[in-house]
């Protein structure tokens, strides 16, 4: 049977073409996603592969990377598929990137905005198609909400992804060499919210949502104000990282700081380990990370542990002096030369060294604000 390439639904000899949308979707839905996608169906898979020039094995591979569930042979591409191939193999083609680079360049911007997709769903568009007079449905408010949002949150979104790209580009060109652009030396922290799982059993569900969301809003905001960046949410814990020892402690004190000037959240333990990270699609991996990890998982309630290289590498830069008694001589040898005493940021108190899980005997220090430097 010719498919008929017009998206009637029949093909060359009358009968109806089992590559054609389900008749039974709703028309509605049909409609929202021509709106937002900008076209109509018009390719199956084996269709859009042909025409961007590509296998079918290699397409499969790009669209599983974007997150999209197998849909068989049934016509339900557009164009724009077809353009979105044929920019990735020609990426391939030219040489700018190899095969599996093109995919991971498909997986990472799947995975960030199937997330960002579902949250503007769930949380905004939800919301906001509300019907605003008795007797109308939601479906009569989402066709023109959509047709006016639509343009405005493409524009925002390329506009921040250029903003993000502009800064992970300057921090790259800006590492020593080659190594440290794959892998890099940061400090990297958990903030994990105490006693979750019992508040799972106790709050209602939208309560806990709300805990959950006010909790992650308020990590976002204070990580990226103090020149960190955020890598993941876990619910009831962040996960974050900063090129400088101290804009990580500086964060770590003000999140705990936050939460307990917050009578409806639990109280917060933080761990933040210095050293090599390896990165990979926004993520970090390695031994630096389970580290702080573990540090946090013993952390006392509304405290902050950090590991030895991150303590030294504090000491290293003047914001925290080795001990007080340093502190006390440094002040003394700077009197009585007459200048000004060195100003530290930070205290660090040796703790006990204990073994940690898979990492063998760890000595953490607890890391606090010295009264005498104050907050910002």
């Amino acid at each position: 049977m010719t498919v008929d390439d017009t998206g009637s639904g029949t093909g060359a000899d009358g009968r109806v073409d089992p590559y054609a949308a389900d008749p039974g979707e709703d028309p509605l839905a049909l409609r929202l996603e021509q709106l937002i996608l900008g076209a109509e169906r018009r390719y199956t898979p084996f269709q859009a592969a042909r025409s961007a020039g590509v296998s079918m094995e290699l397409a499969s591979r790009f669209w599983r990377a974007m997150g999209f569930a197998d849909i068989g042979q049934a016509k339900a591409l557009t164009e724009a598929d077809v353009l979105a191939l044929r920019r990735l193999a020609g990426l391939v083609e030219a040489g700018l990137l190899s095969e599996a680079m093109a995919v991971q360049v498909a997986r990472s911007t799947g995975q960030t905005t199937a997330r960002l997709a579902e949250w503007q769903i769930d949380s905004f568009l939800e919301g906001l198609t509300e019907p605003p007079e008795p007797g109308m449905t939601r479906t009569e408010v989402t066709y023109p909400l959509v047709e006016l949002l639509l343009p405005e949150l493409e524009e925002f979104l390329v506009y921040v992804w250029r903003r993000q790209l502009a800064a992970a580009t300057g921090r790259v060109v800006q590492a020593a060499d080659d190594e440290e652009m794959v892998d890099r030396r940061l400090a990297v922290g958990f903030a994990d919210l105490v006693g979750f799982t019992r508040l799972t059993r106790r709050m209602e569900e939208e309560e806990l949502g709300e805990l959950v969301e006010a909790f992650e809003t308020t990590a976002a905001d204070l990580v990226a104000a103090r020149g960190g960046r955020l890598i993941k949410t876990l619910g009831d814990e962040v996960l974050y990282a900063a090129d400088d020892a101290g804009v990580a402690a500086e964060i770590a004190l003000r999140l705990i700081e936050t939460m307990a000037g917050d009578e409806t959240m639990p109280e917060l333990r933080v761990g933040i380990a210095f050293g090599t990270v390896a990165t990979r699609m926004g993520d970090v991996f390695g031994t630096t990370v389970n580290l702080a990890s573990r540090l946090t998982s013993i952390a006392p309630r509304d405290a902050v542990l950090v590991d030895s290289a991150f303590a030294e590498e504090l000491i290293r830069s003047g914001e925290a002096p080795a001990s007080e008694a340093d502190a006390a001589e440094a002040a003394a040898a700077a009197e009585k030369e007459g200048e000004e005493a060195p100003v530290y940021r930070f205290a660090l108190q040796p703790m006990w060294q204990r073994p940690v899980r898979g990492l063998g005997v760890v000595e953490p220090w607890l890391l606090t604000r010295r009264a005498a430097a104050g907050g910002e």
